[in-house]
């Protein structure tokens, strides 16, 4: 398939700098979103290090194993991807005091063929919109997440909660880090949209949904979701990538798989 990618941030109406972060590896078919957390500009140097690192590593992993990686390898390269990017997080955390206690979550997206592979660490999301429908694919790891699997609260509840931005994973703040990965069909005309909690808590899945009805266009959608979040209330930094697959060519299959041998 072939695949069209957007990706825009926002520094949002109520903060200065920006702490959220997107990577791009168009021919690689890799997307990565990070949100980043800590005093002064740390959360801004964990999110721009973890996602910078994650494609890089990613991307050269993936193309050292040819056209058609096994499932094992494709889950064990994007563990190996987010470890390292773990460890230079951590590392920079624990060697600079002004970076002390820095971290940042993440959504991580590989395709391959007519599959995608998602990774998240966190409360950044990953959602599907097919066929007009919009599915979240990713669980935050949230306490507000843990809260509502235990029956605490319910989801219409945690809209107006205090805690919806205390995570439970993050990367960077310890040695090991968690990743949840899970895999996908990919049908032809699916969009994948991955964002920060500056668009998810600033926006209903309806709007949301809504929006990518009315909005073909990657960059219109885009331009539109964060337009969108301001005007909510703007209250956090926005991060979004979107990738439609569209149905290919024989040839241009081709090509792209000369490509990664």
């Amino acid at each position: 398939m072939i695949l069209e990618f957007f990706s825009v941030t926002d520094t949002g109406r109520a903060r200065r700098n920006n702490e959220d972060s997107v990577a791009l590896d168009e021919p690689g078919r890799i997307a990565v979103l990070a949100d980043g957390m800590g005093g002064y500009n740390a959360g801004e140097v964990a999110s721009g290090m973890a996602s910078e690192r994650v494609k890089g590593e990613l991307g050269t992993r993936l193309k050292s194993l040819g056209a058609i990686p096994t499932d094992p390898e494709v889950k064990t390269a994007l563990l190996d991807a987010v470890d390292s990017a773990n460890r230079e997080v951590y590392e920079a955390a624990m060697s600079h005091p002004e970076y002390a206690g820095m971290g940042t979550t993440l959504v991580v997206a590989v395709y391959r063929g007519d599959r995608l592979w998602l990774g998240h660490i966190g409360d950044s999301r990953g959602y599907r919109f097919r066929n007009g429908h919009l599915e979240q694919l990713t669980r935050d790891h949230s306490l507000l997440q843990e809260q509502i699997d235990a029956g605490l609260i319910t989801a219409e509840q945690a809209a107006y909660s205090m805690h919806k931005n205390l995570v439970t994973r993050a990367v960077g703040v310890d040695e090991l880090v968690d990743l949840e990965i899970h895999d996908y069909p990919v049908e032809p005309g699916d969009l994948l949209l991955m964002c920060s909690d500056g668009l998810s808590d600033m926006l209903t899945d309806e709007q949301v949904e809504q929006l990518l009805r009315t909005n073909d266009s990657l960059p219109a959608a885009g331009a539109m979701l964060v337009q969108a979040a301001n005007a909510a209330g703007g209250r956090d930094n926005i991060a979004v990538i979107l990738a439609r697959a569209k149905p290919g060519t024989r040839d241009l299959a081709k090509s792209w798989w000369s490509f990664w041998r």
